[in-house]
C-alpha cells in the first residue's frame, strides 16, 4: 500500500487528477453494477427428466427485440448442448423477450424452456423453413401435392425431449399464411408450430401457443408421450388450426390443456387412404383427461378422417365443450381402410352444441385416384357415458357406411336439452348398430333402450395405460433477473 501510495505522489499533478478520476468512475460503475445488472433466481418445473447443463439463448448471440432474426442462435445453441446427450443432457433456457426465429431442430436429451415472459415469434419468411418430403402415410402435403414446409420446432428420430417453460408463448403469426391459404397462393403444406417424429420419450407442456399456421402439436410415429397444461388460442374462423394431432402414436397422454380452435381441438389420426394402410402404424393407448375445448365449426375429439392405419383403446374422460360444433366425431370413408375401434368416454360437458354425437361414413377427401374402393373402415366398439348437454341443435347424427355399418354402439347416462330452435329430427341414424339406456331424448330405434335396470353403464376400462406409469419430477434450472 505504500509503494501505491508513494508511486500515486509521484506522478506529474494533471496525470493523478485524470488517473483519480478513472478510479473513481470504476468504482461507481462497479458499484452501479452490482445493483443493476442481475441476480440468480431458481425455477422449479415437472419434468420426465432433469438436466445436467444449461444455457441461455443470450449466449449463442440471441437477441430478443422483435425483430433481429435468431434462428442461427437457436440452431448454434442446440448444436453446442447437443454433446452433452451422454452427460446429463441440456436446457436451453430462452429468456424474457421477443425471439424472432425461423424453423430450429432439437435433439435428444434435451429441454427446451421458455421464460414466463418470452415469445418465441415464428418468421413470416417461407424461406426460413425449408421443404421437407411428405409424410409416408399421407402420400402427399395436406395442403398440396408435394412436400411441406418444415415446423416452427421440429425433431426427428429423437430420445427424451422437454419443451416446456413458464407459459411462454410461441406465437406462429399465421394471419400471412391464412391468407395465402385462403387465396390458393401456396406451394406447399403449411408449417405447423411443433412437430416431432420417429420419437420417444416426449414431453410437452406449460407453454401458450396462439396463431399457428396450421396444427398446433403433431407428434407422428412417435411413443410415450406427455402434452400437459397447453394453452392454444386460434381465430376460430382460421383454417385447418388443429390444436393436438397425435398421429401413428401409442402411448399418449393428454392433460389439462384450454384450446380454442379453428379447426377440430383433438384430432386423432393415423395416415391416409393407401399411404396410412400400406404404412400399417396405429394410434393406440391414448389418454385424453380434463380439456376445454371452443370450436364453433369443428369437433372437441375428432378420430380421423385420416385413419387409414387404424386408432384403438382411446379414453377421455372430463371434457368440456363450450359452443362446438360437436362432441366426439368419428370421420372416415370409402377407401380409408382402417379401424376405430376400443373408444371409451365418460364425463363430458357441452353448453351450445350442433351435435352431441356426430360419426361420419362419407367424408371422402382422398390424397389422389388411387386408393381402394374396395377397402372399408371398421368402426367398432364404441362407448359413451355420463355425459350432460345444453342448447343443442342436434343430438346425433350416425351415418355408417352401407354394406359397412359401425357396430357396438354404447350409450348410457346422458341428458340432452335441445335448443329452443333445434331439429325436430333429434337423432338420425343409419347403417349403425348398438344399445342405449337412460338417454334424453330417447335415441333412435337402432340404439334401442335396455332400460336403466337390465344393463349396466357402458364400459370404461379401470386399469392403467401404460403411459400413466411415465412419471414427471421436479426439476430446477436458475436465470437471471435484473
Amino acid at each position: 500500500m505504500e509503494f501505491l501510495i508513494s508511486t500515486f505522489r509521484n506522478i506529474p499533478a494533471i496525470r493523478r487528477s485524470l488517473l483519480l478520476a478513472v478510479v473513481i468512475l470504476t468504482a461507481l460503475g462497479n458499484v452501479h453494477g452490482r445493483h443493476k445488472v442481475h441476480k440468480w433466481e431458481t425455477v422449479e418445473y415437472s419434468a420426465i427428466s432433469c438436466r445436467a447443463h444449461t444455457a441461455s439463448l443470450t449466449n449463442f448471440g440471441g437477441v430478443g427485440d422483435g425483430t433481429t432474426l435468431n434462428t442461427n442462435a437457436f440452431k448454434t445453441a442446440v448444436d453446442h448442448l447437443s454433446r452433452f446427450q451422454s452427460d446429463g443432457g441440456s436446457l436451453l433456457y430462452v429468456p424474457a423477450g421477443k425471439w424472432l426465429t425461423g424453423s430450429f431442430n432439437l435433439t435428444s436429451h434435451f429441454t427446451l424452456f421458455l421464460d414466463k415472459d418470452a415469445v418465441l415469434l415464428a418468421s413470416e419468411d417461407e424461406n426460413d423453413y425449408p421443404v421437407i418430403a411428405p409424410l409416408p402415410s399421407y402420400g402427399r402435403g395436406r395442403d398440396n401435392d408435394g412436400g411441406r414446409f418444415i415446423s416452427l420446432i421440429f425433431g426427428t428420430n429423437l430420445t427424451d425431449v422437454v419443451i416446456t417453460g413458464e407459459n411462454g408463448t410461441i406465437d406462429g403469426q399465421g394471419q400471412l399464411w391464412w391468407d395465402k391459404f385462403h387465396k390458393k397462393e401456396l406451394q406447399y403444406t403449411r408449417p405447423y408450430l411443433i412437430e416431432i417424429m420417429y420419437s420417444d420419450n416426449i414431453q410437452i407442456s406449460s407453454l401458450t401457443l396462439v396463431n399457428s399456421p396450421s396444427w398446433n402439436v403433431h407428434p407422428v410415429y412417435c411413443s410415450n408421450i406427455i402434452i400437459q397444461g397447453i394453452t392454444i388460442l386460434a381465430p376460430v374462423r382460421s383454417p385447418n388450426t388443429d390444436g393436438i394431432n397425435p398421429d401413428s402414436c401409442i402411448n399418449t397422454r393428454i392433460e389439462d390443456c384450454y384450446i380454442v380452435s379453428g379447426d377440430d381441438c383433438i384430432a386423432v389420426k393415423s395416415g391416409w387412404d393407401e399411404y396410412g394402410v400400406a404404412f400399417g402404424m396405429p394410434t393406440k393407448q391414448l389418454a385424453i383427461r380434463r380439456i376445454t375445448c371452443i370450436s364453433p365449426t369443428s369437433a372437441t375429439i375428432a378420430l380421423g378422417s385420416e385413419m387409414s392405419g387404424g386408432i384403438q383403446d382411446v379414453r377421455a374422460e372430463d371434457i368440456v365443450a363450450i359452443d362446438t360444433e360437436s362432441g366426439v366425431r368419428i370421420k372416415t370413408a370409402v377407401g380409408r381402410g382402417g379401424y376405430v375401434k376400443d373408444v371409451y368416454v365418460k364425463g363430458v360437458t357441452m353448453k351450445t352444441m350442433k351435435y352431441v354425437f356426430w360419426m361420419t361414413g362419407d367424408y371422402g377427401s382422398h390424397p389422389d385416384n388411387n386408393y381402394d374402393p374396395n377397402a372399408l373402415p371398421v368402426i367398432d366398439n364404441i362407448n359413451y357415458r355420463d355425459m350432460v348437454a345444453e342448447n343443442v341443435t342436434i343430438a346425433a347424427k350416425l351415418a355408417g357406411i352401407s354394406g359397412d355399418p359401425f357396430t357396438g354402439i354404447c350409450i348410457s347416462n346422458v341428458t340432452i336439452e335441445m335448443a329452443p330452435k333445434a331439429k325436430k329430427l333429434a337423432w338420425n341414424c343409419t347403417d349403425i348398430s348398438g344399445i342405449s339406456s337412460g338417454v334424453v331424448p330417447q335415441p333412435c330405434e337402432l340404439l334401442p333402450d335396455q332400460g336403466t335396470e337390465n344393463v349396466a353403464p357402458c364400459n370404461f376400462p379401470t386399469e392403467n395405460l401404460p403411459i400413466d406409469d411415465m412419471k414427471v419430477q421436479t426439476c430446477s434450472c436458475r436465470k437471471k433477473i435484473y
